[in-house]
C-alpha cells in the first residue's frame, strides 16, 4: 500500500547532506514552507546551495538559515527587498555566493529539470552584464542566452491538500513555485494543512500528481505573517 504521509518534519525531511542543493517553494510571503524551512534548521545541514524566487523575509526561514551561515549560495530572481538584511549582511560580507536569475529563467530551468531537457537558448538577459560569460546564439536575428536547467536534491513545497499517494492542491498564489520544483529534485517533501483521504481529490484539481511527491506531512496553520499572510 502506497503511503506518502509522514509522522513528524524531520521523518519527511530524512536525511539532508552538508553541501546539498534545495529549493523551497514561495513567491513573497506566499506558499513559504516554514515548517519544513525549521526542518532543515534542526537537521544541522550546512554549505547548502539555495534555490527560491526570494533571498529570505526578516529573521525567518531562509532569513534564519542566512543568519546562522548555513546558506553557501543562493539562486534567485529577487534577492534585494525592504526585509532581506539577513541575505544583504551576509552578501556584503562575502559570506554568501549570489547567481541572479531573471523570474522567467528561473521557472524555465527548474521547469526544465523536471522535463528531462538538456538546456535551451532564452532571449531575456541577452547583450547584458548579467550574461556576458554565457553562450550566446542568434536565430532568427535575434540574441538568445544558453541557459541549463536547474536540478536540486531537495524539493520543499508548501502545498494546501494532500492524500497518501502524494497528490497535491494549492491554495492561490501559494502555488507559485511549488509544481515545479517537485518535479525537478530527487526527494520532494510537501506540507499541507490537511490530507484527506484518497479519492477525495478531485482529479482535475490535482496539480502535482503524487508520482513527483516522496512524502508529505501535515502541518497547522500558525501566526500570520506582517501583512496577514497565512504561513
Amino acid at each position: 500500500m502506497i503511503n506518502k504521509i509522514a509522522d513528524s518534519v524531520m521523518d519527511a525531511l530524512g536525511r539532508i547532506e552538508d553541501g546539498a542543493i534545495i529549493m523551497t517553494s514561495g513567491f513573497g510571503t506566499a506558499g513559504i514552507p516554514d515548517a519544513l524551512i525549521q526542518g532543515v534548521l534542526d537537521s544541522g545541514a550546512r554549505e547548502l546551495t539555495l534555490v527560491a524566487n526570494n533571498a529570505g523575509n526578516a529573521d525567518d526561514g531562509i532569513g534564519q538559515l542566512l543568519q546562522q551561515g548555513r546558506i553557501r549560495k543562493i539562486i534567485c530572481s529577487f534577492p534585494r527587498q525592504s526585509d532581506s538584511w539577513n541575505f544583504n549582511e551576509a552578501y556584503e560580507a562575502g559570506k554568501v555566493q549570489l547567481e541572479l536569475v531573471p523570474q522567467g529563467n528561473l521557472a524555465e530551468r527548474i521547469r526544465a529539470a523536471g522535463a528531462g531537457i538538456g538546456a535551451f537558448f532564452s532571449p531575456t538577459g541577452a547583450n547584458t552584464l548579467l550574461t556576458k560569460h554565457c553562450e550566446v546564439r542568434t536565430i532568427d536575428g535575434k540574441d538568445y542566452v544558453l541557459q541549463y536547467p536547474i536540478h536540486a536534491d531537495l524539493a520543499l513545497v508548501k502545498a494546501e491538500k494532500g492524500d497518501r499517494w502524494g497528490n497535491l492542491t494549492y491554495r492561490m498564489a501559494a502555488r507559485n513555485f511549488g509544481p515545479i520544483m517537485a518535479t525537478a529534485a530527487r526527494h520532494t517533501v510537501a506540507s499541507v494543512n490537511e490530507i484527506v483521504e484518497l479519492g477525495e481529490l478531485n482529479p482535475e484539481t490535482i496539480v502535482t500528481p503524487g508520482i513527483f511527491v516522496n512524502r508529505i506531512v501535515q502541518v497547522e496553520y500558525t501566526a500570520t505573517r506582517p501583512g496577514g499572510f497565512k504561513r
